[in-house]
């Protein structure tokens, strides 16, 4: 078994859990009241930014275990909004990257503004549910596992309750799912078989995106020179957490970032 299907098997009796302890009705009805109150737009704020940096809340991986295990969401997300970040991503997932739905929260509460992106393993609507009730703007769906009808359906219902969606591609063959018009399309440098990443896998495969889409890379950007090729060729932003979070303080390392973009003539 490999780390996707690891993580995908986990996923389906967590999802059993959550069910058995708060009901479908239950959380469809906890959501109800949210739904007239509009949050930031994902898309909108990458169309809008120089940088089209989603910066990330990303404590730990499978593959390299804790990259910063005693961040504090608060600090970070509000550092990332002081120096540039164009959205944030949080890491929602608790077994494999040390996530929680309460970050979400936790960084509203500290005053957080722009769009945040809930990122984790989605594999049923009742997973959009809990990323509408803990205050997120958008979601990640991933085209690897999820087939087409599936995937057509749960962008249907994130839109229905007020969530953008980035929907995340690997290869040529997933490219395809992105007819289905997600928010955001998303090319992952990264191996989901083997978590190894490859920056030519976006090169590679943006001409099979449409022109019209908002486009961003994801994984495996270190430096503002990656950054500057992957603008150049046609994508709207990059979503880069580890490089940041292995930081003292990712938010001055995303100002740093964002200081070599402009000090290379991207901007």
């Amino acid at each position: 078994m490999d780390i996707l299907e690891e993580i995908i098997a986990h996923k389906q009796q967590e999802l059993a859990s959550y069910q058995r302890q708060t009901s479908e009705k239950a959380i469809h009805q906890a959501v109800e009241p949210l739904l007239g109150k509009p949050q930031p737009s994902l898309k909108a704020s990458l169309l809008h930014s120089n940088t089209g940096i989603i910066a990330e809340f990303k404590r730990k991986s499978p593959s390299k275990g804790w990259i910063n295990q005693h961040a504090n969401v608060n600090e970070i997300v509000t550092g990332y909004e002081k120096n540039g970040a164009a959205a944030i991503s949080i890491l929602t997932d608790d077994t494999y990257f040390g996530g929680n739905d309460n970050y979400i929260a936790e960084a509203q509460k500290a005053g957080a503004k722009l769009p945040i992106l809930y990122k984790n393993f989605i594999i049923d609507e009742y997973q959009l549910f809990q990323a509408r009730y803990c205050g997120a703007s958008a979601v990640l769906l991933i085209a690897a596992v999820l087939n087409k009808q599936q995937c057509k359906s749960l962008i249907h219902t994130a839109h229905e309750i007020g969530l953008e969606v980035l929907l995340e591609m690997h290869n040529e063959s997933e490219t395809e799912y992105a007819d289905l018009e997600p928010d955001v399309c998303g090319i992952n440098n990264r191996c989901l078989d083997t978590f190894i990443t490859n920056v030519d896998t976006s090169i590679n495969l943006i001409h099979r995106l449409p022109q019209e889409a908002c486009k961003i890379s994801e994984s495996g950007i270190s430096n503002a020179e990656t950054a500057h090729i992957l603008q150049v060729i046609g994508y709207n932003g990059f979503l880069i957490g580890e490089n940041f979070m292995k930081q003292a303080q990712p938010g001055l390392a995303l100002k740093r970032f964002i200081e070599d973009m402009s000090s290379s003539s991207i901007l």
